[in-house]
């Protein structure tokens, strides 16, 4: 019987905080690197710390590299599991899954802005979306991040570290968040909840 959620183990320290946070919303997940559970599953979460360049060699080893561009079920990238959705990143540099165009580049460091950017932030949305579904521009969400997407037609929302970065993004059935929202309290809560329910 297919898994409705999994949750890609690919070598994230979050993972564990991935998957209590859905224990929390009743919504029990998969760890796997099995291409045809991945398949299989109802909706996939691919949560990412660390580098594009060490998940990308993870996606790789599993076969999942090839079979993740193919899904047709709801994908949500978390942090670096948003970044390897897009082209490439300078991380590495490396290239990366492509199913976003353009490339996650390194912040730059400015007085009061040290990077990694680690921090609560708000987020200003730019397009409607079932993933934002009751966010609003008061709520804040937890960052920890050296590397960022630019804002494109595919950003769903932004937020602001000196420059403007892509916080939430979208292709099709692929979601991507920067932020954590597993540790991102009832805002986070939310964002997983709101994921848990397309289809």
């Amino acid at each position: 019987m297919a898994a409705d959620t999994v949750v890609i183990n690919s070598g994230g320290a979050n993972l564990s905080s991935v998957l209590f946070a859905l224990e929390r919303l009743n919504a029990p997940a998969t760890v796997t690197t099995d291409p045809t559970e991945v398949k299989n599953a109802k909706r996939v979460i691919l949560p990412g710390v660390g580098t594009a360049a060490d998940v990308m060699k993870r996606l790789h080893a599993a076969g999942l590299s090839e079979v993740l561009p193919t899904l047709k079920q709801p994908v949500f990238g978390i942090c670096v599991g948003m970044q390897v959705l897009f082209k490439g990143s300078e991380e590495g540099p490396v290239d990366c899954l492509g199913i976003l165009p353009d490339t996650v580049r390194k912040l730059k460091p400015e007085a009061g802005r040290p990077v990694p950017h680690m921090g609560w932030n708000t987020l200003v949305r730019l397009h409607d979306d079932p993933l934002l579904e009751g966010i609003t521009a008061e709520d804040y969400v937890y960052f920890v991040h050296s590397y960022a997407a630019p804002v494109s037609d595919f950003t769903l929302a932004r937020t602001d570290y000196g420059a403007q970065v892509a916080a939430v993004v979208r292709r099709g059935n692929f979601w991507g968040a920067q932020f954590h929202p597993e540790r991102s309290a009832q805002t986070g809560s939310r964002v997983l909840a709101n994921f848990l329910r397309l289809s």
